[in-house]
């Protein structure tokens, strides 16, 4: 323009999204950041949703890159790892849904709390917790995060509350987070997810019930991949508007494939949470690439095809490596040392959760009680020394 010759500024479309290009230029020190603009969200009772475009900026970009590999790749291993019966018992992988991890973790802060069902490593990477301490308790590990005793489904960090095994049970853990929350006046929040198979359970409802009464600082989110185990949304629910679920509670539905889409989304969310107007409810529409759990295929309640158009047109880290590329954020060749530094992450990780030693028999009494005298039940107590008889 003729008014700051310093600045140039772009608009094209590309893959559904509207983009900004704006690149500022001073003693030739470029700094790259898109403004990227989507379709609207589904509300209710919203009067106005989130904005309509985003900031991206270069380093945020890779970083988000990075995770979600880490995450894709570090899903990859522990299926490998389980078919060669190394990672034993239940098993549900994240593959696919990585911009919903990336995305809320980023629209909200590390000192607020997150709460999530069974498919849980994409947040225990988020929340803190490193591949090395993920897939050491996927093998059951001293050195694993639960100190190899939790295992695929009961993984913890600080400010993150599992990792639960029962269906849909996380939620009212959740709200009473949330009513910690509130109780503390910290202005924190509580994330609570679920996904569409556990959108149909009782407590679920009683649940929101209790947040709207009480006002308290959640976001329910209702991660919907499309089918609860092998049965699609629309055979098991009469209803697959999953964001007006709530009735009296606001709610929104979005892309949950777009990394900046769900950011976006949770930071309004989260701001509608701090202000003191209560829950909000969020779908967020995914789509896992693996079955429910490793022990189903996911090839016969769908087809291969529609699993590879998903990956072809929708993949998360492939549109958000599209947009980099295409606008100049990074080069090929830098998404590809991060490629090849994420795998040699990966693989160090497995080889530690190959080589540690298993935690002791000893240990088997531990981390049960808080601070409490020994207790007899059934003619022992947590600080009985146990040895085997096998």
């Amino acid at each position: 323009t003729g008014v700051m010759p310093s600045k140039k500024i772009q608009l094209f479309y590309h893959r559904n999204y509207y983009i900004l290009k704006y690149i500022k230029i001073e003693n030739f020190h470029f700094e790259l950041f898109l403004f990227i603009f989507w379709k609207k969200c589904d509300l209710h009772k919203l009067e106005e949703g989130p904005p309509l475009q985003a900031v991206l900026t270069r380093e945020e970009g890779l970083q988000y890159y990075r995770t979600m590999q880490t995450i894709r790749r570090m899903e990859l291993k522990a299926d490998q790892l389980y078919k060669q019966k190394i990672i034993r018992g239940f098993c549900h992988l994240y593959d696919g849904q990585e911009a919903c991890a990336v995305g809320i973790e980023t629209g909200i802060n590390l000192s607020d709390h997150l709460i999530t069902a069974y498919r849980a490593h994409g947040y225990t990477l988020t929340r803190g917790g490193t591949v090395r301490e993920i897939m050491a308790e996927l093998t059951g590990r001293r050195g694993g995060i639960a100190k190899g005793k939790g295992g695929s489904m009961h993984m913890y960090t600080k400010h993150f509350y599992g990792g639960n095994g029962i269906v849909g049970a996380q939620v009212p853990l959740g709200a009473g987070v949330a009513l910690a929350c509130k109780y503390l006046g910290n202005n924190e929040i509580c994330v609570c997810l679920y996904g569409d198979g556990a959108a149909n359970q009782g407590q679920i409802f009683e649940t929101y019930n209790m947040a709207s009464l009480w006002k308290l600082p959640c976001i329910f989110i209702c991660e919907n991949n499309k089918y609860g185990m092998g049965t699609s949304v629309e055979r098991a629910a009469a209803s697959t508007d999953y964001y007006k679920r709530g009735d009296f509670i606001p709610g929104l539905r979005l892309d949950g494939m777009d990394v900046l889409c769900v950011r976006e989304a949770t930071k309004f969310a989260a701001e509608h949470c701090r202000s003191g107007k209560g829950p909000i409810l969020m779908e967020l529409q995914t789509y896992r690439y693996h079955g429910h759990s490793m022990s189903d295929p996911g090839v016969s309640y769908r087809t291969r095809e529609e699993i590879q158009e998903v990956r072809s047109k929708s993949d998360p880290i492939s549109m958000l490596k599209d947009r980099m590329l295409s606008n100049n954020m990074a080069s090929v060749e830098e998404l590809k040392e991060i490629d090849v530094e994420v795998r040699k992450e990966i693989e160090d990780a497995a080889q530690f959760a190959t080589t540690d030693p298993e935690p002791p028999l000893d240990d088997l009494c531990n981390h049960i009680f808080y601070n409490d005298p020994p207790m007899e039940v059934r003619g022992t107590n947590p600080w009985t020394k146990l040895k085997s008889v096998s």
